[in-house]
């Protein structure tokens, strides 16, 4: 199974090599999408450097629009059965990948989460592990689901499913907004744990912790109610809003 793995990277020049050659490395049939969401620092100069002679897909975003808008940039170059969202600042391993993989070859699950709270708090805060619990608690409240980490970066899933689904996401609110239209359109999450090494603010963190969770609430509580007609693109070719 060929595996498109995109890489949304701001601002990552000390981990998107370390990322990318964590990724080339796994023993598995893969397309590597990087994209630029218009870095200012370093990144750049690194994919370009990682580019040479190895077989790498960089796109190259204008201006930062955010970690949603440069993951919807990735999907058209896709070539891949299966499309995972890898973050580039390494607080997922990717030597979790191969795991996240292994249930989609099973015909009837299209949607994989790698879950950072299945066994427990880990690493995690425990602020972030209570704002997470409350936040997938919610998600099984909304949409009758069973999962533990709705807001994990890892995601997998078919790239039939994903590739047609209708986001509209510019920031961190793709991951509640594929979350409620997947499940809204009838589509089981199925959670393997992985791990998950935080970093801090101080160490380039991104997330805002009470903005982006409430901001993420309400993308959830609306896509709950949206007609299964909005769910996916009216046709193959939709260009990016």
């Amino acid at each position: 199974m060929l595996v498109s793995v995109i890489i949304p990277a701001f601002n990552e020049e000390q981990t998107i090599g370390p990322v990318v050659e964590a990724v080339r490395a796994l023993p598995i049939e893969k397309q590597i999408i990087v994209v630029n969401d218009g870095s200012t620092d370093g990144t750049s100069k690194a994919l370009e450097q990682l580019r040479q002679g190895h077989q790498l897909t960089v796109v190259h975003c204008q201006e930062n629009r955010g970690k949603g808008f440069a993951i919807r940039s990735g999907l058209p170059y896709v070539q891949g059965e299966a499309v995972v969202i890898q973050d580039a600042d390494m607080e997922l391993s990717p030597a979790d990948l191969s795991e996240l993989l292994k249930p989609l070859e099973q015909e009837d699950i299209q949607v994989v989460y790698g879950s950072r709270f299945m066994n427990g708090r880990g690493n995690a805060s425990l602020r972030n592990f209570i704002a997470n619990r409350v936040l997938a608690t919610y998600t099984n409240l909304l949409y009758g689901c069973r999962i533990t980490d709705e807001s994990t970066g890892y995601k997998a899933f078919s790239a039939e499913l994903i590739t047609r689904l209708n986001l509209t996401c510019e920031g961190f609110e793709f991951c509640p907004e594929v979350t409620a239209k997947i499940l809204r359109a009838g589509y089981r999450i199925h959670e393997v744990p992985i791990s998950y090494f935080p970093r801090t603010k101080k160490e380039g963190k991104k997330l805002r912790f009470w903005s982006d969770g409430l901001f993420a609430a309400w993308t959830l509580l609306k896509y709950r109610f949206i007609s299964k007609t909005e769910l996916f693109k009216n046709t193959a070719q939709d260009t990016l809003r």
